[in-house]
């Protein structure tokens, strides 16, 4: 054996091959994952029937308000790895800092969806405009039913993180949150092309 592999040993095999969070959460995300695969199946079989449709309300719709989405998604999902990566180094005031703004960037999203329907109500846009809005309005209604979820989640790891719940040799219910919050994080970023940008 060389001092290189005496210096540094390889991992046990159970630690390289372990999959974050517990299967609970993956089932979980399993079954999200299903549920926006049949939602993209209608949007693309409506699109091919109405392009027009599509093409015309992507037009109408706040690029703004979807651009701040994104970007309150990403950041929070940011802030939560964070918040892993900290506890993994014992740093536990860090890991509470870090999902504390993990939270509070989460919680602006439904404030921003919130105020982009306001806008979407003022501007005539509603559930009955057309097929390309009946979809959207499911959808994203649909992302944030399940974005909401997350932020309920956040609010339990969170409690449990400030009462010493979670340490560096135990910490799979943040990381079981971190991984829920990243896979509803993927699909918007799927939603936000497909309705702002491509149609």
């Amino acid at each position: 054996m060389t001092a290189t592999a005496l210096a540094n040993p390889a991992p046990p095999a159970d630690e390289t091959r372990r999959i974050p969070g517990n299967k609970g959460i993956w089932v979980g995300i399993t079954c999200e994952f299903v549920e926006f695969i049949v939602l993209f199946a209608v949007y693309f079989i409506a699109r091919a029937h109405f392009p027009d449709a599509f093409h015309e309300g992507a037009q109408r719709l706040n690029i703004v308000a979807g651009t701040a989405i994104t970007l309150l998604m990403v950041t929070s999902s940011y802030c939560i790895a964070c918040s892993v990566n900290a506890i993994r180094q014992d740093k536990h005031r860090a890991a509470v800092i870090w999902l504390v703004a993990g939270l509070i960037i989460a919680l602006g999203y439904p404030v921003a969806k919130v105020l982009e329907i306001d806008w979407n109500l003022a501007h005539g846009i509603n559930g009955e405009s057309g097929i390309f809005f009946t979809v959207y309005y499911y959808l994203t209604f649909n992302h944030l039913v399940h974005a909401t979820w997350g932020i309920l989640g956040i609010l339990w790891v969170l409690a449990r993180l400030l009462f010493h719940g979670y340490t560096a040799e135990d910490y799979v219910g943040l990381e079981a949150l971190a991984s829920y919050w990243h896979a509803t994080d993927i699909i918007w970023l799927v939603i936000f092309p497909l309705f702002y940008v491509l149609a």
